[in-house]
């Protein structure tokens, strides 16, 4: 009985299985299922059916500005570089030469102001140690340069006032005795000589300024020099209470930087003003004697000339050497001339290899090279004035750019050290 029980029976109907229902979740997930099988088999056969297919070409990739400049070689862009650094440099430099040209007159006189101020800064400090106050001391020290230039012209004139009447017959004399060696010795004929001298005199005629630019001119060089004493007056007087207002406007690392660069140009300034004086004196006195002896015509106007071209370095000298040469020619025939040419190279040499590094020494570095530049852009610039202050100038300017490096290079050098030790 109990095996029969186990077995079924196949005659007997075999029980309906009983399945419950499904749910609605159930069912939704089971065709999501469905639909997501279908979809991956889609694609599949769709990226099987893209494989055998020809590949399409593909779209080109724009190239932007970073790309182009990334794909340069670097050389290329080494140079790119270094031009518009030095497009931006030469347009600095264009836009400060128009601000020059047109402020002129005022940076001269400014320019000019200092170099008398630091030229004259030790008589005002003797008078203050004397107990003199602020204001009459400066008062003093601008009477006392006044009084000097008045004295030194009246001087001359007096000298050289009643060479005049001879000057114009030595003067023939000498123009002819130079005519006449000249068409000797030279292949010029006289019609040709007097064909140059009209030319020449001509050009000169032409080139004379017109009289009311002249007069224009007169009156803005009366307003810079009234304007130059003004300042004179004001910067001896108030200069070291104006630089230390500058200094408690600044702090930290600024401020000791300032100070020092400020009292390298001040130095720098006052030796190179008192040395350039002394060696102008002392070219002088030399190529003054050297006249007096050769009886030159007009030996102390071609001193004084000496003396003043003696602040405009290299070239001054030698115009006024070249001055006193043709006068000599002129006066007293070539004979004279050349040995007045002797007179003012041996003078100029003795100047350039042994007075000027034994007054100068270190305080003034500039190259000849660089001194001919910046006298010539002084020249262009703003004539003659600007001659007589470019090179003071630079000098100051590169004292002082050397002293803010050196005090970088040395605070570079001091972090270093620290940080090494720490």
């Amino acid at each position: 009985m109990d095996d029969d029980a186990g077995t079924p029976d196949p005659a007997r109907p075999a029980r309906a299985r009983f399945d419950p229902p499904r749910s609605e979740p159930a069912h939704a997930e089971a065709a999501h299922a469905e639909a997501a099988h279908a979809e991956a088999a889609h694609a599949e056969a769709a990226h099987a059916e893209a494989a055998h297919a020809e590949p399409a070409h593909p779209e080109p990739t724009r190239v932007g500005p970073r790309q182009t400049w990334a794909g340069l070689p670097w050389p290329v862009r080494t140079a790119v570089t270094w031009s518009l650094c030095l497009l931006v440099v030469a347009a600095g430099l264009w836009l400060l030469g128009q601000i020059a040209v047109l402020l002129a007159p005022l940076a001269v006189a400014l320019a000019g102001t200092l170099f008398l101020t630091a030229l004259l800064d030790p008589v005002l400090v003797r008078l203050r140690r004397l107990r003199v106050p602020a204001a009459p001391a400066a008062l003093l020290t601008v009477l006392l340069l006044l009084g000097v230039l008045a004295g030194a012209g009246v001087l001359v004139w007096n000298l050289t006032a009643s060479q005049f009447g001879e000057l114009s017959q030595q003067l023939d004399e000498g123009l002819q005795r130079s005519r006449d060696f000249v068409t000797s010795t030279l292949p010029v004929s006289d019609q040709q000589l007097d064909k140059l001298v009209e030319q020449i005199r001509q050009g000169v005629s032409s080139g004379a300024p017109d009289p009311v630019a002249g007069a224009q001119k007169v009156a803005e060089v009366a307003g810079a020099l009234l304007l130059g004493l003004v300042l004179l007056f004001f910067l001896l007087k108030d200069g070291r209470s104006m630089w230390h207002w500058v200094l408690r406007r600044l702090t930290g690392p600024r401020r000791d930087v300032t100070a020092e660069a400020g009292r390298a140009g001040w130095r720098t300034l006052g030796a190179y003003s008192r040395g350039t004086m002394i060696i102008a004196a002392i070219d002088a006195i030399g190529i003054g004697l050297a006249l007096v002896v050769l009886r030159v015509p007009l030996a102390l106007p071609l001193a004084l000339i000496t003396f003043l071209g003696g602040f405009v370095p290299i070239i001054g000298a030698t115009v006024a050497g070249a001055v006193a040469v043709l006068v000599a020619l002129a006066a007293n025939g070539p004979t004279t001339a050349l040995l007045t040419l002797a007179a003012v190279i041996a003078v100029q040499q003795i100047e350039g290899n042994l007075l000027e590094p034994l007054v100068m020494r270190r305080q003034v570095q500039l190259h000849p090279a660089v001194i001919l530049v910046v006298v010539t852009a002084g020249t262009l610039v703003a004539g003659v004035a600007g001659a007589f202050v470019s090179v003071p100038i630079a000098a100051v300017l590169w004292r002082v750019l050397d002293t803010v490096q050196r005090h970088r290079s040395g605070g570079t050098a001091r972090a270093a050290g620290v940080d090494a030790t720490a």
